[in-house]
């Protein structure tokens, strides 16, 4: 919400917020760095990183994430003008998933976009054939993303 105040400050538009674009829930994996999620539920990061569908923590599956955020930004997008621009501002897991169901990818193939790197955006556009993704993680040199492989 910071950074969509930002822009908005910038820009001078009115931000709508929404519930369904928050970051994924991760259970009793909240506040836990790196390490200790490593180091308490080892198993069950490993088959998250293999691409099983994971409740990390007890929390949300990728694919229940882009089942509540992909319909806002869908919803916002039809009520764009021709040419008229949507910035959507979120966290990079619910973004990615919502890319990934945009696209049409299916789930296993989302980790495959990457992380988004703070403060970096992707660009969509809408084709004949649906949503293409024109830019991902722009904006700054990649820098490690939690989440991506080590």
């Amino acid at each position: 919400m910071a950074t969509a105040g930002e822009l908005a400050a910038l820009t001078r538009l009115d931000v709508t917020y929404d519930a369904a674009l928050r970051e994924t829930y991760a259970g009793v994996w909240q506040g836990l760095t790196h390490d200790e999620i490593l180091a308490r539920h080892g198993a069950e990061y490993a088959a998250w990183k293999r691409g099983e569908p994971v409740r990390r923590g007890g929390g949300e599956l990728e694919t229940e994430v882009a089942d509540r955020a992909a319909p806002v930004v869908l919803r916002h997008a039809e009520k764009l003008p021709d040419e008229g621009t949507l910035v959507v501002v979120s966290h990079g897991g619910t973004i990615r998933t919502t890319i990934g169901r945009l696209l049409g990818l299916e789930a296993h193939h989302w980790e495959g976009l990457g992380g988004l790197s703070n403060c970096c955006w992707s660009v969509l556009g809408e084709g004949a054939r649906g949503w293409r993704l024109l830019e991902h993680n722009a904006g700054t040199l990649p820098e490690p993303v939690l989440g991506d492989d080590d």
